[in-house]
């Protein structure tokens, strides 16, 4: 099925369907994310973040998270 196929088919879908299809879109997104998060992290392509915060942390520089109101 091409992509224009869905997308037509997307159209046709009625208000619970589609909010149906756009919750299982948002979990196949964030499962996609989290294992690209987890590829860069093991790989060593996220290691510069902790390195800055490192500096950051040395220079008196870092600062805590807000409270939360």
């Amino acid at each position: 099925m091409s992509l224009t196929e869905i997308k037509r088919a997307v159209r046709e879908l009625s208000p619970e369907e589609l909010a149906e299809l756009a919750a299982f879109i948002a979990e196949q997104d964030n499962a996609a994310w989290d294992k690209q998060m987890d590829e860069d992290s093991a790989s060593g392509k996220l290691d510069f973040l902790i390195k800055q915060a490192d500096r950051a942390e040395a220079t008196g520089k870092l600062r805590d998270w807000p409270a939360e109101q």
